[in-house]
């Protein structure tokens, strides 16, 4: 399920009653958890956060933390853990016992659990349904390696003599659901250097000194298979650097070699003694004056990165979940409850005292807004802004994938070209009226003139005054004669009414294919007749505006549903016909 990257539509944090209804899914899905288990996946003080995917997927996790649950169909109704909730909690789930390594390269590597690969017991196989959640895990360590449902009953799987499909794998240990989590959590960091450093030549080439001895004289008495005298203490994972940790997991081999790297020393994978590597707030507490220069950073950071004067009034959840939050350092988490102003409107008032930006309340919506913000403020100019590192730590077999997906996928976009209206503000701020532009460019130009002429309106920032130019771009020939011209518009509604003034194009891509087309994009026509008793005949017209060859269509559609296809000439279209096609 993980195997492929897949984008998030949405990052939330869960409401009250959300965490409530979670935690009772949880408690229904699976008997074996307790209270303390349940908090200890997920804490009653920390911020629960879930990412919803496009394939309808929902994973929930601590807020920077690890993810401990995912469900599979978004309904609450398929919910299975993670390996990392696993590792905190062995017993969540029965498990299957693998019997050897050899097994587990193939479960590591994304393939299915087969029964002959399972250790059957002295008792006996034990009772299951199909359908039910299960781990996997290797000989003689209580941490699983894997997660997934299975595809048969025991009954029916005696009945079968052992054979076929056992589990389903839905998540593995190293799959994209794993390394989503920052830095990768492993329980044990001697473990997480045998993994990766087989030969201790290469281990002492990348480590210190003291943390090589060990790790070489493990892999040396492993290799002789001759027992130690004493106990090899092993690192503690928080001590390792995050970005040797990035650079260990980064699968430059391939799959299949990461794959058997792992399963050599699966057997030496430990449990933590507790969970505080998991808990979030372990990570660095801050006291509330911390918290508040945090704040006034991240503000100070948006301000001059990200909140633009064109983008103003801007609500105050917008201003905080858009632009504050994303500028909080890596691995903190931010919440403006542990800071002084307990409110974030008391935080933005506070700040609007200081003269930095203008809010306002909006009675309507009972929300602060950011009117504006005073660039001239001296904490704002003695602010230097970071520059964000854009990391490219993107795997090669995924990047391959998204390549050949960008090629084959429609991308069809709105586009405009300036009309006799609007041509005299293109030529005031030097833009080409020949040129074609998105409506957010020609938002930017019209902004572009307002600021260059300066027709912000002083005592309201969020009103423009409209010289006789800008007046007779947007209202001459739309204006009932007699009517008196406005004299001022609202910023929300100047580029939206810029935009209508122009003509709209539509710009069509298919990998390498790329057509503009005046007007608006017409959609595909799709009729169904009937002929001759119940013979239904389906037409499908208007295929060239998405730039699909009918030929190849109606060859496709014949093999896809069985049925006799023709292509025939309409007026300026083309039309697929599918005889007895059936629904």
């Amino acid at each position: 399920m993980f195997k492929k990257a897949v984008e998030a539509k949405s990052h939330q944090r869960l409401s009250g009653a959300d965490r409530k209804k979670l935690r009772r899914s949880i408690k229904d899905k699976f008997q074996r958890v307790s209270d303390s288990d349940l908090d200890a996946l997920l804490p009653p003080k920390a911020e629960i956060a879930v990412a919803k995917f496009q394939n309808r997927v929902h994973v929930y996790a601590v807020e920077g933390g690890f993810p401990m649950f995912f469900d599979v169909d978004g309904r609450g109704s398929d919910i299975f853990p993670t390996v990392y909730a696993l590792w905190i909690v062995p017993e969540l789930l029965p498990a299957f016992v693998l019997k050897g390594g050899e097994v587990s390269r193939f479960v590591i590597g994304g393939a299915d659990l087969m029964f002959p690969g399972i250790t059957v017991p002295p008792e006996g196989l034990p009772s299951f349904r199909a359908g039910e959640p299960w781990a996997v895990k290797v000989p003689g360590n209580p941490a699983p390696i894997a997660v997934g449902s299975t595809t048969m009953s025991s009954d029916e799987a005696l009945k079968a003599g052992l054979r076929g499909k056992a589990l389903r794998i839905t998540h593995y240990y190293r799959d994209l659901l794993w390394e989503s989590a920052e830095g990768c959590y492993v329980p044990n960091a001697g473990f997480f250097e045998d993994v990766v450093f087989e030969d201790p030549s290469s281990l002492q080439a990348s480590c210190d000194s003291d943390s090589t001895d060990v790790t070489g004289e493990t892999s040396t008495d492993h290799q002789n298979n001759q027992k130690s005298d004493g106990v090899v203490e092993s690192l503690d994972v928080n001590e390792l650097q995050h970005d040797s940790a990035s650079g260990l997991m980064s699968p430059d081999d391939g799959e299949n070699g990461a794959a058997t790297g792992v399963t050599e020393s699966m057997a030496d994978l430990k449990l933590p003694d507790t969970a505080s590597g998991n808990d979030p707030n372990d990570q660095q507490t801050l006291s509330t004056a911390d918290i508040d220069s945090l704040l006034d950073k991240c503000l100070l950071q948006a301000l001059h990165t990200t909140v633009k004067d064109k983008d103003l009034p801007l609500p105050g959840s917008t201003l905080w979940s858009n632009h504050v939050l994303p500028c909080r350092p890596s691995g903190i988490t931010l919440d403006i409850k542990k800071s002084s102003y307990k409110k974030l409107s008391k935080w933005l008032q506070a700040k609007s005292t200081s003269g930095l930006i203008s809010v306002k309340e909006d009675k309507h919506k009972k929300e602060v807004m950011l009117f504006s913000v005073n660039r001239n403020h001296a904490d704002y100019s003695s602010f230097k802004p970071e520059k964000r590192r854009v990391e490219k730590s993107e795997q090669p077999s995924v990047q391959s994938a998204n390549e050949v997906r960008t090629s084959k996928t429609l991308e069809v976009a709105e586009i405009y070209k300036p009309s006799v209206h609007v041509n005299a503000i293109f030529s005031a701020v030097g833009a080409d009226p020949g040129k074609l532009f998105s409506a957010s460019e020609a938002t930017d130009i019209v902004f572009t003139y307002v600021e260059k002429e300066n027709l912000v309106k002083p005592t309201n920032k969020s009103i423009v005054i409209l010289d006789a130019l800008l007046c007779d771009s947007l209202y001459k020939g739309a204006i009932k004669k007699g009517t008196t011209y406005p004299t001022e518009i609202h910023k929300k509604d100047l580029g939206s009414s810029f935009v209508s003034r122009m003509q709209p194009h539509h710009v069509v891509t298919r990998g390498n294919e790329s057509v503009v087309r005046k007007g608006a994009l017409k959609t595909i026509q799709l009729l169904t007749e009937r002929r001759q008793g119940n013979k239904k005949v389906t037409k499908l017209s208007g295929m060239e505006s998405f730039l699909i060859d009918a030929e190849a269509l109606a060859s496709e559609l014949q093999k896809k549903f069985a049925c006799s296809t023709s292509v025939a000439e309409l007026p300026d279209i083309l039309m697929v016909i599918c005889n007895e096609l059936t629904y």
